[in-house]
């Protein structure tokens, strides 16, 4: 019996890490990790403000200590905003949860930055569950005189 056909078997396999088999039929299909990733970027929040002399990335991470949060560039153009977080162990205690609603795991954003982004004057801050991700804005351009050719007499 094919178990793949069933969605929640899928589901179950992405939440025990189970590793994909590389068959025919799934080569054809995007990986779980692609999907997991779809996943991660679809639920994680985020603003996008342009200022006059720098863009602000603002995302929502309740409950995220801000070393658990990584910030990079990749591809020199895209901004990543990634981390993971953790459930609390608590069924040592004797507790066990009733409702789990907040969504744990992976996290993970990323932003194509314009051509005008200065890659070396980019900050991150995290305050109150907010993390601010400041990418200053590179001078724009000295506009091009016209050279003037001095003409000879020949």
């Amino acid at each position: 019996m094919d178990f793949g056909r069933f969605p929640i078997i899928s589901i179950l396999e992405d939440m025990l890490e189970i590793p994909e088999e590389h068959n025919e039929k799934s080569r054809s299909n995007p990986s779980r990790a692609y999907m997991r990733d779809a996943k991660a970027m679809a639920a994680t929040p985020a603003d996008v403000i342009e200022h006059p002399n720098a863009y602000v990335f603002v995302v929502d991470m309740p409950g995220i200590k801000g070393e658990e949060i990584k910030v990079q560039i990749e591809n020199d153009n895209v901004l990543v905003v990634s981390g993971e977080r953790q459930r609390e162990n608590r069924e040592n205690e004797g507790v066990k949860y009733v409702r789990m609603e907040r969504r744990m795991g992976k996290f993970m954003r990323k932003f194509q930055l314009p051509e005008n982004a200065d890659l070396e004057k980019i900050s991150a801050v995290c305050h109150d569950g907010v993390l601010k991700v400041t990418v200053q804005k590179l001078p724009p351009p000295e506009p091009k005189k016209p050279k003037t050719i001095q003409v000879q007499v020949a």
